[in-house]
């Protein structure tokens, strides 16, 4: 975008340098009411006296947005791990003023909670699933709304309301976790460039991913683990990730195999205990998207269900899924630590070395400046049982 003070204050110079001496006074004039004309391009006002400024940005629908130069209030629609990068990204949630419910539960019961408890103050009414009410929503007052690229029906029906409404995308680059990250900072720096992360959180972030790729790339196949993502659960449902969810992109990126990699299905898929007793996995990754530990499938809590022939059952190898500024199966601040330990998890004698606690505090302090206890630390991986809540199959 060009800088309008300076195409402004150009135009006088140029109309200056061509002035000749016969028609000065004329030249002069011209000056005058080019110098007005710079003084509103660069700082227009509204009849209250706030600045109108706007910068255009281009978001993952590959739309132009206007947006406020100066962005005080954002509220989120349907996209729930971005409040929690939206907050450490600012280290403050002073901005965020409207999220989804399960966001909230996320945060309300995690990390973020904690570091930041007024993002609890976070309005939830206006929003149920990717049911917007426009109305309660500009009760909000909002310069920007975000909402996930995959409902571009609701960017038109924010846009069409008055909003400027920017797209954020979770699976334009095929569920990589590592790179989704990595665009979603990349769109921050663009709408709040005085808070550039960018370059530091791709830089951390894929050091992260070499480590790992280093440490188990070689690995037979044969000796690779077969993991399967509870991703949701309960008396009537049992949903894994196929081939295309972020459940294959995390065993691809530890040197794992998902056993449902044969489920070709876009997203998350229903199965039952005799898929399962087939694949026998010998690894269990339960995401925080349902409130279940691995003590409820080797005692089996919930009715319906028999673990007890399952090889990773009977090792007792079933593993909660770390939750720290959110669930860290999505995308989301966390993943560089979540792929660490993932990887240590399934593959612990080649990852020995590595303290997942010290990585966490060194990670959080180098790349957003904050500074972890150890507790604060080590509550990552111990993510409350509460966090699960509020989520339902359909």
């Amino acid at each position: 975008m060009k800088n309008t003070s300076t195409q402004c204050t150009s135009t006088v110079g140029k109309r200056l340098r061509r002035s000749k001496p016969l028609v000065a006074l004329m030249a002069f004039a011209m000056a005058l009411t080019s110098l007005t004309t710079l003084s509103a391009c660069s700082s227009e006002t509204d009849n209250s006296g706030a600045s109108t400024q706007t910068i255009t940005v281009t978001d993952h629908l590959d739309k132009q947005v206007e947006i406020p130069a100066n962005i005080e209030r954002i509220a989120v629609c349907d996209i729930l791990p971005i409040p929690s990068v939206l907050t450490v990204f600012f280290d403050s949630a002073d901005k965020i003023v409207g999220m989804s419910e399960p966001s909230k539960t996320a945060a309300a019961n995690g990390l973020l909670g904690e570091l930041y408890p007024e993002i609890l103050n976070a309005e939830t009414g206006y929003i149920d699933g990717s049911n917007v009410n426009m109305e309660e929503l500009a009760k909000l007052k909002p310069d920007v709304v975000i909402y996930s690229a995959s409902s571009p029906e609701l960017g038109d029906q924010l846009t069409e309301a008055g909003f400027a409404a920017v797209a954020i995308s979770v699976n334009k680059w095929d569920y990589d976790c590592i790179e989704t990250l990595n665009h979603w900072i990349e769109l921050l720096n663009q709408m709040f460039p005085e808070n550039a992360k960018a370059d530091l959180v791709e830089t951390k972030s894929n050091e992260m991913y070499k480590l790992v790729q280093d440490r188990v790339k070689d690995i037979p196949d044969e000796e690779r683990a077969n993991a399967f993502f509870l991703f949701q659960y309960s008396d009537t449902t049992l949903v894994t990730s196929g081939k295309q969810f972020f459940g294959q992109w995390w065993a691809d990126s530890i040197g794992a195999k998902n056993v449902a990699v044969e489920l070709e299905s876009d997203n998350s898929v229903p199965v039952n205990m005799e898929q399962v007793y087939t694949w026998n996995p010998d690894l269990i990754f339960i995401t925080n998207f349902n409130t279940y530990y691995p003590d409820d499938l080797y005692n089996n809590t919930v009715e319906g269900y028999d673990w007890s022939s399952v090889q990773a059952v009977k090792d007792k190898k079933a593993y909660k899924m770390p939750l720290g500024a959110y669930r860290s199966y999505t995308p989301g601040v966390d993943c560089p630590i979540t792929l660490l330990w993932m990887a240590k998890t399934a593959y612990p004698e080649k990852f020995e070395d590595m303290d997942v606690i010290k990585e966490a505090k060194d990670y959080y302090k180098e790349v957003f400046g904050i500074d972890l206890t150890d507790d604060q630390a080590k509550s990552i991986f111990e993510p409350a049982q509460s966090a699960g809540g509020g989520f339902s199959y359909q």
